[in-house]
């Protein structure tokens, strides 16, 4: 075998393994959101997936594996939104709105999914201390992403923080989550620009800065 045979082999040996991944991911985001963590098995995952339930223990080593990775690229996904970049929204308040469509969409896209999946990590963490563990790092890395944002944010539109960093992504990731939460329910009680109008409040920002 000649070393470029090797090396297409091993390309396509890693691309098989990134779309299975991706399959798995896919159809555990669904289930999960749609039937429930304890509700939803291994097996019928796999099978969602067209996948063996060994390539997706080989992948996650279980459920729990895989609504971790699931959450963890949401949270990659919710930080790179937040950066200054030249996808960035424009504005503060483009800012915000970003924000606050990582969390809840009118749309019912993505976003609704991974509200549903942030509540099944929350219950089923709170039972199991080993998960539990995994779940808080998953919050300080959020924390820490939204902190980041907050100072670029802050340099980048000449808009002073009223405290920490460190303290406001806290206090904003609660309000989000909560905002979400009842937004789901009811959206209509939850209209976007009111979000962007206590997300301000937090800031203590002016109307218009």
């Amino acid at each position: 075998m000649t070393y470029v045979t090797w090396q297409a082999m091993a390309r396509t040996q890693e691309s098989r393994r990134a779309h299975t991944r991706a399959a798995l991911l896919k159809s555990a985001a669904d289930l999960f959101a749609r039937q429930g963590f304890h509700a939803t098995s291994a097996d019928a995952i796999a099978a969602a997936a067209d996948r063996t339930t060994g390539a997706l223990y080989d992948h996650f080593g279980g459920k729990s594996g895989l609504l971790v990775a699931l959450l963890e690229e949401w949270v990659r996904l919710a930080i790179d939104q937040l950066g200054d970049g030249p996808g960035a929204a424009a504005g503060l308040d483009g800012r915000l709105g970003a924000l606050w469509g990582g969390v809840a969409s009118d749309a019912g896209d993505a976003s609704d999914v991974w509200l549903l999946l942030e509540v099944e990590l929350w219950l089923h963490a709170v039972r199991d201390p080993e998960l539990a563990s995994v779940a808080a790092s998953r919050f300080a890395q959020m924390r820490d992403g939204l902190a980041g944002a907050l100072r670029s944010w802050s340099e980048e539109l000449a808009v002073p923080l009223p405290a920490p960093a460190s303290e406001l992504a806290v206090q904003l990731i609660g309000l989000l989550l909560g905002l979400g939460f009842q937004h789901r329910l009811d959206p209509a009680a939850v209209p976007h620009d009111q979000v962007i109008a206590g997300l301000r409040r937090l800031l203590q920002l002016e109307p218009g800065s």
